[in-house]
């Protein structure tokens, strides 16, 4: 059942539409001025609104536009006893679906009606499958958000775990992937780097030592001095942590940092003898904030250094063996910054 309702100030037209319409089934308010007409409008849910132009006070073209601005999709039809060219173009730019001239005959009354409603239901069907796939597409993106912080937990919490075991095999080393991991970040934010660039150096910092599970407890806590067969078996951690990190699931690379981060700029470092720009950013980031977190933490054989000795070596071996705009930014962070490890809290760095 249609709800319609017809506005004219005249009695008997809206008693004769209402006979015509209730046999045909319809629901139909009436309404003898414009006021009238737009209190139904808000109270009720209607299909289709029939009305005079010419009414006391506020026209029918006022109630047109009224009607349109607040909801587009119900259909008005515009009647007139008082017919010109100029009337029917503005019924058209005002957006009425149809134009009637009174006397209206019955059955052109009817057809215009039926012909109304069928666009009224179309656009009722149209808005409400947009709704529905509206609402699934929220929903789709829930899901997707939800699975998608589920794998970066999952993941997170494997390399936390990875590097947990790390640290148990060589306790004097605890906290260094997490802390250089973190540093990493700090620095590549500095330099303005891609956020997929902050996140690689991110997990290729808590990663970058796990080739070390395969060395022997050992050699990796020795108190002295490393022999040079020793120091060799340490240096193989390097492709070792590389292997070990081909397969991780990630959107990016994080293997390749892993393998150049024991490179230099002059070439003098391993496992390849890279040089300059054949080191990638993230490891010539990683290569410094490596050695600043190594050299200010305590070791098996000797005590951490001040961050102000750190800063001292990057900046005197910058453009040798680091790179200087990753030296820059490192030095800015601590004497500007003030980027202080111990203040650093435990983050969530999502993939």
């Amino acid at each position: 059942m249609s709800k319609i309702l017809v506005v004219d100030d005249e009695t008997s037209i809206r008693k004769t539409f209402e006979i015509f319409l209730s046999k045909e089934g319809h629901q139909t308010f009436l309404a003898e001025s414009v006021e009238e007409a737009l209190t139904l409008f808000k109270e009720q849910d209607l299909d289709l609104i029939i009305t005079d132009i010419i009414m006391p006070e506020i026209s029918g073209m006022d109630l047109l536009d009224t009607i349109k601005s607040k909801n587009p999709d119900i259909p008005v039809i515009i009647m007139t006893g008082e017919p010109t060219v100029d009337t029917a173009k503005l019924a058209v730019r005002s957006n009425a679906y149809d134009y009637l001239i009174k006397p209206v005959a019955k059955e052109t009354l009817l057809k215009v009606i039926k012909y109304a409603l069928e666009k009224k239901e179309l656009l009722d069907k149209k808005n409400q499958l947009e709704d529905e796939n509206k609402q699934y597409r929220d929903n789709l993106e829930r899901l997707v958000q939800q699975r998608t912080e589920a794998l970066q937990k999952a993941v997170n919490g494997t390399i936390e775990t990875i590097a947990n075991i790390l640290e148990h095999k060589d306790p004097y080393t605890a906290g260094h992937e997490y802390r250089v991991g973190i540093l990493s970040l700090a620095i590549a934010r500095k330099m303005g780097l891609n956020e997929q660039q902050q996140k690689s150096v991110y997990f290729a910092g808590y990663l970058h030592d796990i080739g070390k599970l395969l060395i022997a407890s050992e050699i990796l806590s020795k108190p002295g001095k490393l022999t040079r067969g020793e120091y060799e078996v340490i240096k193989e951690h390097v492709y070792s942590s590389y292997e070990l990190t081909q397969n991780i699931q990630l959107p990016y690379s994080i293997s390749d940092i892993i393998l150049q981060h024991h490179e230099r700029m002059n070439g003098s470092g391993y496992p390849n003898g890279l040089k300059n720009n054949e080191i990638s950013i993230e490891a010539r980031v990683l290569a410094v904030a490596d050695v600043i977190e190594a050299m200010s933490s305590h070791r098996p054989y000797r005590p951490g250094f001040e961050i102000s000795v750190a800063l001292s070596e990057i900046k005197e071996k910058s453009g040798i063996l680091f790179d200087r705009q990753v030296v820059e930014a490192t030095v800015s962070l601590f004497e500007q910054d003030h980027f202080d490890f111990s203040d650093i809290k435990k983050l969530s760095v999502m993939i």
